[in-house]
């Protein structure tokens, strides 16, 4: 029981937990119906509770990052089969072991940004990945190289995707939905570097994006690793010239290829923090 729970007047929720635990077994109270809502996984996983879920994975995350002190995060998305070149076998892919170095780039970027943020009290800027392989696992070991913590925020997945080794335990998170989550990587977000990556990666890479652009998320320093990669994968310039995005929203992010360049443009960032309240060629 925490010092507040001592303080308040009502009874604390985890004694009666166990207080229910004692009482005699009966017909009664080994009835179902006679548990404790909360105390009750059969109840809590009904599909009217998912309203009561959703809740409970926004508030969790967010509970706990403020009791870590965590203030503003960066964010790190990108592939989960981006791997260094020395654990590569003779089954990866031409392109793989072209995108090798980018795991090499992520761990850099994240021990750089970790080390400014412990020169500062360690509150702002904390690294923040999806927890798993690849570019989250540099993200999270780039953040431990420099003796900082960092964030994981993992999804379950049809098949296993348990959280990588340099994951702060005490800010490791599993999600059950993806909205949870994608929140969560965003609402404390000061800066947003994205490498190169799958579906998974062009899906939070385009969320964020939108968000930025309709004016629901303020400006953020906004990095795609890899120019070639990015050029050869997207036609930005294409976008634009159709008139589906303005040449405007061409500004909202910049592509680097290493990350002393990206920490460069972080700092140098117009626009950071700011809102749009409008949308250009609306």
């Amino acid at each position: 029981m925490t010092e507040d729970h001592a303080k308040r007047s009502f009874r604390d929720a985890q004694d009666d937990i166990r207080t229910t635990r004692e009482v005699p077994e009966t017909v009664q109270s080994s009835s179902p119906a006679y548990k404790l809502a909360y105390d009750d996984f059969d109840f809590m996983l009904r599909d009217e509770l998912r309203a009561v879920r959703l809740q409970l994975e926004l508030l969790k995350p967010e509970l706990l990052m403020t009791e870590q002190g965590v203030e503003t995060t960066v964010v790190l998305f990108g592939g989960a089969r981006i791997r260094p070149r020395e654990q590569m076998d003779d089954s990866a892919t031409e392109g793989m072991a072209k995108l090798s170095h980018f795991y090499d780039e992520a761990r850099k970027f994240a021990r750089i940004m970790t080390e400014r943020s412990l020169a500062g009290g360690g509150r702002e800027n904390i690294i923040v990945t999806g927890g798993g392989p690849g570019v989250m696992e540099a993200g999270n070991r780039g953040a431990a190289d420099a003796g900082g913590k960092s964030i994981g925020l993992n999804i379950v997945l049809p098949h296993e995707q348990a959280p990588n080794q340099w994951v702060t335990p005490e800010l490791c998170f599993n999600f059950h939905y993806f909205g949870m989550r994608k929140m969560h990587f965003l609402m404390r977000a000061a800066a947003i570097a994205i490498f190169p990556g799958g579906f998974g990666t062009m899906d939070e890479f385009f969320e964020a994006l939108t968000l930025i652009q309709t004016g629901r998320m303020r400006q953020v320093p906004f990095l795609l690793f890899g120019t070639e990669f990015w050029n050869d994968i997207i036609n930005f310039e294409g976008l634009a010239e159709a008139g589906t995005i303005s040449h405007d929203d061409l500004k909202l992010f910049r592509l680097v290829d290493t990350a002393e360049a990206a920490i460069a443009a972080i700092d140098d960032w117009p626009g950071a923090g700011t809102k749009r309240s409008a949308i250009p060629g609306r």
